[in-house]
C-alpha cells in the first residue's frame, strides 16, 4: 500500500504579504515623518519658519536628489533586463554587478534615512534641542562618506570601488589634460563609456554639487542651526564666487574627457562635443556677474550675452542629443522587449514616443539654464522643481543613449573583417573548407 504523506505546510508568511506589509510600514513612515515634521515648523514664528525651512532644505535637498536619481537608475536597469540591450557588456561589469532590485533596496533605505535625519532636525531644533539639531546633517553627510569608502566586503564593495574609481578618473582632469604632452603612459588608461555615461549624468546634478558645498561650508564654519544664518550666507550664501566655481566642474570635466579621446581616436567630432560642453561655462559665469558689477553694466552688456549664451548652450545641446547621443535622425525602434507587455507594446515603435522625447527633451533643455544662472535662483522651490524635471530629462535621456550604444556594439560585431578572426576560428574554418 502506498503511504499517504501529509501536505507540507508553509513554515511562514508568504512573500506576497510580506511584501505588503513592507509596503504599509513604509507608508505609515512616511506619514509620520511628514506630520511630525509640519508640525515641527509649524511651532516656530512666522519670521523664523521660512528662514530655518529653507535652511533644512538647503541641507537635505542634494541627499533627496541623489536618492532620486538611485530609484530612476534602478527603473533603467529594471527596463534594460526586460530588454536586449545587455547593458553588463556595455558599461564592462562583472558578475557582482548590482540588479535593479538591489538598487532599489538601496534607494529604500536611503528614501528612509534622509527624510528621517530631516524630520529630527526640524523636532529637535522646533523642541529647542539646538545642539542635537545641528549634528543631525552632520552625522549623516559623515556616515554617507563613511560608507562609501568603507574598504571591507559588505555594503557592495565592488560596486562601490566601481563607483569610486570611475568618479575618481572623471574628477582628475589630469587624465585628459595631461594627454596633450605625453605619448605613453596616457594610452594604457583609455576613457570609457562607464566615465563618458557617469560625466554626462554628473553635469545634470550640478546643482546638487553647488548645494553640497554650501551646506559642508556652513558644517566647516559651525553655522548649523544657529542664530548666525546671516553670517554663514555672507561666508557660504548664494553670492559666494563658489558657487560658479562648482557648477561649472562637471562641464569642464566632461570637456577634458572629450579632449583626451580626440588625442587617442583624432575624431573631429569629439571637438564638437567638447565644444557644447564649453558653451556652458560663459552661461554660469555670466549670470553670477550679476552680483559683482553695477545694474547699468548688467543690463546693458552681460545680461543679452548671458541670453545669447544660454540660447546657443540649449540648442547646441538638444542638437547634439538627438543627432549624436541617440541617432533619431531617423525614427528607430525604442527597445525590443524579450517578454512583451502592455508597457512594451504601447512604447514600441510608437512615432509618438520618439515627439514626446523631442519635444519634452528640447523644453527641459532650455529650463535647465535657469539652474545654471544664479542670478535666477530666487525661489528654492522652483529651483528643486527645475532640477528634478532635469533628473527626469536625464533619465529617458539614458535609455535613448544606451540603445544608440548597444546598436554600434553590435553592428561592429556583424561587421568585423576576417583579418580580426582569432586564429583558432580560423584553423576551424579552413578545416570545414577541407
Amino acid at each position: 500500500m502506498k503511504s499517504i504523506s501529509s501536505p507540507v505546510m508553509p513554515s511562514g508568511p508568504s512573500p506576497t504579504f510580506l511584501w505588503r506589509f513592507k509596503v504599509i510600514l513604509f507608508l505609515m513612515w512616511g506619514f509620520s515623518c511628514c506630520k511630525i515634521g509640519w508640525d515641527s515648523v509649524m511651532r516656530m514664528g512666522v519670521g523664523l519658519r521660512d528662514l530655518f525651512f529653507y535652511e533644512a532644505f538647503l541641507y537635505y535637498n542634494p541627499l533627496l536628489l541623489v536618492t532620486m536619481m538611485v530609484w530612476l537608475w534602478g527603473v533603467n536597469l529594471w527596463v534594460f533586463s526586460q530588454g536586449s540591450v545587455n547593458y553588463t557588456k556595455i558599461f564592462d561589469l562583472d558578475q557582482n554587478h548590482l540588479t535593479h532590485k538591489e538598487i532599489w533596496k538601496c534607494s529604500t533605505w536611503m528614501t528612509i534615512i534622509v527624510p528621517s535625519s530631516m524630520t529630527a532636525y526640524l523636532y529637535l531644533y522646533s523642541h529647542g534641542e539646538v545642539s542635537l539639531a545641528a549634528s543631525q546633517p552632520v552625522l549623516l553627510y559623515i556616515a554617507i562618506a563613511v560608507v562609501l569608502i568603507f574598504p571591507f566586503d559588505i555594503f557592495y564593495l565592488s560596486s562601490r570601488y566601481f563607483l569610486l574609481r570611475t568618479l575618481w578618473r572623471i574628477a582628475l582632469p589630469l587624465q585628459a589634460s595631461i594627454a596633450f604632452y605625453c605619448h605613453r603612459n596616457d594610452l594604457e588608461n583609455p576613457i570609457t563609456f562607464p566615465d563618458f555615461f557617469l560625466a554626462d549624468i554628473l553635469t545634470s546634478m550640478a546643482k546638487v554639487f553647488s548645494d553640497l558645498e554650501r551646506s559642508v561650508c556652513r558644517m566647516v564654519h559651525q553655522q548649523v542651526a544657529t542664530i548666525a544664518w546671516f553670517e554663514a550666507d555672507s561666508v557660504c550664501g548664494s553670492h559666494s564666487i563658489a558657487i560658479p566655481l562648482v557648477l561649472v566642474v562637471p562641464y569642464l570635466c566632461r570637456l577634458l574627457q572629450c579632449l583626451r579621446q580626440y588625442k587617442d581616436t583624432k575624431e573631429k567630432t569629439t571637438l564638437l562635443n567638447a565644444f557644447k560642453y564649453s558653451t556652458a561655462v560663459p552661461v554660469i559665469f555670466l549670470s553670477a556677474l550679476k552680483y559683482h558689477v553695477l545694474p547699468d553694466m548688467w543690463t546693458s552688456i552681460y545680461r543679452p550675452l548671458w541670453l545669447l549664451s544660454s540660447v546657443i548652450n540649449s540648442l547646441y545641446s538638444f542638437y547634439w542629443d538627438v543627432t549624436r547621443d541617440w541617432d533619431l535622425s531617423v525614427f528607430s525602434r525604442i527597445f525590443k522587449f524579450n517578454r512583451p507587455n502592455y508597457c512594451s507594446n504601447l512604447l514600441y515603435g510608437r512615432q509618438w514616443v520618439y515627439f514626446w522625447v523631442l519635444g519634452s527633451n528640447l523644453i527641459l533643455r532650455c529650463s535647465w539654464t535657469y539652474k545654471l544662472s544664479a542670478h535666477l535662483r530666487h525661489n528654492y522651490l522652483t529651483v528643486f522643481a527645475v532640477t528634478v524635471l532635469e533628473m527626469l530629462r536625464r533619465f529617458q535621456w539614458i535609455f535613448f543613449r544606451v540603445e544608440n550604444e548597444w546598436n554600434k556594439i553590435t553592428k561592429t560585431s556583424f561587421q568585423l573583417p576576417m583579418t580580426e578572426v582569432p586564429k583558432e576560428e580560423e584553423k576551424l574554418l579552413a578545416s570545414i573548407n577541407h
